[in-house]
């Protein structure tokens, strides 16, 4: 389960890649929660946490209850309308996440990652971007060695536990930062509660 903390991260992340595939055309749920995968398995890869969301496998590729959740939460509070971000969340929130990454080497390190993986797979319509994450090879800690891709496995079979998985470093925000995200983001000024708190 996701902490207060995670939760306040994960939604303004989640914000940041809405912003930075605004150019793109074609957003769906389908194709943020792949996205968000991809963001979140290459920064595992890089032995990097930014995302905190867990992913199991789904008709059409990787899928978070968490993270649509979070998109529900930031849309019932205005700072999304379809996929598009709020002048509030482009003028507020953004700017903080962007000004608490600067100067931190593991929160440039991951933003570096979110960007290269939007810049990669934003331009992919939902179709190609769930065969890219779809053709994803995955092993398991039983079988390290054994690599199977994403199609081959089982409906509903978890893909992804962020709390599992040991890294060297995570994106991490002062208490003020993310009192002042909560507050830019339509939440109360202390870190977000739980993943339900509209």
């Amino acid at each position: 389960m996701r902490t207060p903390n995670q939760i306040t991260v994960d939604r303004a992340l989640l914000l940041y890649i809405l912003q930075l595939a605004e150019p793109y055309d074609g957003m769906s749920d389908v194709k943020l929660q792949q996205l968000c995968f991809l963001c979140e398995l290459q920064t595992f890869a890089k032995g990097l946490k930014a995302f905190h969301f867990e992913f199991f496998r789904f008709a059409y590729g990787a899928f978070s209850k968490d993270l649509d959740n979070d998109l529900t939460s930031l849309r019932r509070k205005g700072r999304i309308e379809n996929f598009a971000v709020s002048d509030q969340v482009k003028e507020e929130a953004i700017p903080l996440l962007l000004n608490a990454i600067e100067g931190v080497e593991a929160n440039e390190k991951a933003k570096d990652i979110v960007d290269a993986v939007v810049a990669a797979y934003g331009h992919q319509d939902s179709g190609a971007i769930t065969s890219s994450v779809e053709s994803v090879q995955l092993s398991t800690p039983q079988d390290p060695d054994l690599k199977i891709p994403i199609r081959d496995i089982v409906f509903h079979t978890t893909l992804l536990v962020p709390h599992r998985i040991e890294v060297q470093a995570e994106v991490a925000l002062s208490p003020t930062i993310l009192a002042k995200l909560n507050a830019a983001m339509g939440y109360d000024s202390r870190p977000a509660m739980d993943a339900h708190s509209w």
